[in-house]
């Protein structure tokens, strides 16, 4: 037996609204026409449309 831990291979689930989020998230900061905006539907359609994402995993109304 190794004096090592054992990690695991398997990976959490991430849970739908913060995975949604985070998504949105990271696209914002990379997209130019998302960067910046004060409002999620000043972006881009793709921007746009992780936001309704997001509002709809908040809501429990995943797809």
């Amino acid at each position: 037996m190794s004096g090592g831990r054992v990690e695991s291979r398997v990976r959490n689930a991430e849970l739908p609204m913060p995975r949604a989020y985070r998504l949105w998230f990271e696209h914002t900061t990379k997209c130019p026409d998302c960067k910046g905006k004060p409002k999620a539907q000043d972006g881009c359609e793709a921007g746009r449309e992780l936001w309704g994402a997001y509002r709809l995993a908040r809501t429990g109304r995943t797809s």
